[in-house]
């Protein structure tokens, strides 16, 4: 991976839904609801507290992740898409 998110931030890869239809009707990219769930690509360097010290990351690489629908950047690279957000910004994470 050739991004590195720096200080809070977690790289997000989102999980894409498969292609709605209803009725018949192919519902446009455009139309579709954000993906709230996505994988963990690549963390960032650490938050600092006040005293100096380093903010051990709740989340790791690999893991799935439940992320606001509207939350954080979308970054496109080398044909995938991608979101950067800030750690206290996940949701969740999807255990089991």
């Amino acid at each position: 991976m050739k991004i590195q998110p720096l200080g809070d931030r977690v790289l997000v890869e989102p999980v894409k839904e498969g292609e709605i239809k209803k009725g018949g009707i192919i519902i446009p990219d455009s139309a579709k609801e954000k993906p709230t769930e996505g994988k963990v690509i690549a963390v960032g360097t650490g938050k600092i507290d006040d005293k100096g010290n380093k903010i051990a990351f709740n989340v790791k690489v690999g893991d799935k992740v439940l992320m606001p629908k509207y939350g954080g950047t979308e970054v496109k690279y080398d044909g995938h898409d991608y979101q950067i957000m800030r750690e206290e910004d996940i949701l969740g994470v999807i255990t089991g």
